[in-house]
């Protein structure tokens, strides 16, 4: 066949490839083994070299399982190919085709590689997949917009996931590269699964999990489904090899969840239906693309909640968390709670640092405090009313236990420069009477302030 002849006729990007077909389900080198002009005027461009006849693929595209598994099924297996994908780390979109050849080799197959590379994303040409993915994908946007309860939502997302890869075990793996540590944000499991991801996760996990994304070397996923794709992984990843080869795993998609440049975790499902390959991978990449979104999103109010909740000084929760902590139980006969205590402590001597010091001395001072509360009241919520007051709000205690622990403020504050609380308490069966509660601890604090300055005569004038 004249390929050369038969390529003048396209005018997009496009190449003939060929693929030696070893014994079984494995293959050998692919080559690209004719090019028209356009093919050839891009290598030429990326390259910097000519482009070269029957030379392996790697020298004209990036090296990537999921391009050889497409050409593979297509030269080999004749069925027609295509994918929208994104060459993330060279930012491009690329969108390709491959059409088979009939070859008059027994040993080697062909097929038509022709391609578009674009900077821009096309939503059109990344929904343009099988109705039954596009479906499947739609089935999990409308569940991850309709939530009022996202955990639980993420919970049946990751198990229609598992269905759809028909896999053993599936989970969301987050990760955090500021911290160093990963997270499980969700997992579901086939019944009788020989194994969790809770049974790899540890402290050490993060450290093989940073290291997927050079392991997948520019590509969208890592589907790993027979001997073949193992071997290039023990290539590319010996530690991640041997663990997979220990828990005996012989079957892996592993899905990048990415906004921008930023790697906010994967997917992944371990012993799949090798059979659905291709249809797992093109509902996975939309999948991963809007589920990546929601995620993100979710993050984000999470951190807004932090934000609005806590006080950036101290780390304790700030006061309008207080107050609706309180405005809530003064509500009658609703969020009753019982045996309770609410403990006010005002930090003695913050206006004399502050004057005498400077005001980063001051905001130490406050940070000190803080961490002295939080060591005495283990468990308990401590919130900076203001200044440099706090409220501590214990729970399911008794007055003996406010009492110890008042104690021991006091003891944790001796260990820090300056650091002094006047502490006022008092504890309720109850909450229906919150306000005189919270005036019985108040007036009970301002009693202890004036014990303080009793003592303490020459800091009478800077009382605060």
């Amino acid at each position: 066949m004249d390929f050369d002849e038969m390529l003048k006729h396209y005018s997009s990007k496009t190449c003939v490839l060929s693929i030696a077909k070893l014994d079984g389900d494995r293959y050998g080198n692919i080559r690209v083994v004719a090019g028209n002009q356009a093919h050839c005027e891009d290598i030429q461009a990326i390259t910097g070299h000519p482009f070269i006849p029957g030379c392996p693929y790697e020298m004209c595209f990036p090296k990537d399982m999921n391009f050889e598994d497409f050409c593979y099924r297509c030269a080999i297996g004749g069925t027609p190919m295509h994918t929208y994908v994104n060459l993330y780390e060279m930012g491009l979109w690329l969108n390709m085709f491959m059409i088979p050849l009939v070859s008059e080799e027994e040993s080697v197959g062909y097929c038509i590689y022709s391609y578009e590379v674009t900077p821009q994303f096309s939503a059109e040409k990344m929904s343009d997949v099988s109705s039954d993915s596009l479906n499947k994908v739609l089935q999990t946007c409308i569940k991850l917009r309709g939530t009022g309860d996202f955990d639980k939502t993420i919970d049946e997302v990751i198990k229609d996931i598992r269905e759809i890869c028909g896999s053993d075990e599936c989970c969301i793996l987050l990760m955090d590269d500021e911290a160093k540590e990963c997270s499980v944000l969700a997992e579901a499991r086939k019944e009788n699964a020989p194994y969790s991801v809770y049974d790899f996760v540890d402290a050490s996990f993060y450290t093989m999990t940073s290291k997927w994304k050079h392991t997948l070397q520019g590509s969208t996923c890592i589907i790993i489904k027979d001997k073949q794709d193992m071997e290039e992984i023990r290539r590319r990843d010996p530690d991640w090899y041997s663990d997979l080869e220990r828990a005996e795993i012989d079957s892996l998609v592993l899905f990048p969840m990415k906004r921008g440049d930023l790697i906010l975790g994967y997917i992944w499902a371990l012993n799949f239906n090798t059979e659905n390959a291709v249809k797992i991978k093109e509902t996975l990449e939309l999948t991963t693309f809007f589920l990546a979104a929601e995620i993100e999103n979710h993050s984000l109010l999470k951190r807004l909640k932090i934000l609005s909740t806590v006080d950036m000084l101290t780390g304790v929760f700030n006061r309008n968390e207080m107050n609706n902590r309180i405005d809530a139980l003064r509500v009658p006969d609703t969020n009753v709670i019982y045996n309770f205590g609410i403990v006010f402590a005002d930090m003695n001597g913050l206006k004399r640092i502050n004057d005498t010091e400077g005001h980063n001395a001051g905001d130490l001072l406050l940070k000190n405090g803080a961490i002295a509360l939080q060591n005495a009241f283990v468990g308990h919520d401590v919130y900076r009313a203001g200044g440099d007051e706090f409220m501590v709000f214990v729970t399911d205690t008794s007055e003996e236990e406010i009492r110890k622990m008042c104690d021991r403020t006091k003891e944790n504050a001796k260990l820090y420069p300056n650091v002094s609380f006047a502490l006022g308490y008092c504890f309720a069966e109850d909450s229906r009477n919150i306000v005189d509660v919270l005036k019985t601890a108040d007036i009970r604090m301002y009693e202890d302030k004036e014990r303080y300055y009793m003592g303490n005569p020459e800091l009478k004038r800077n009382k605060t």
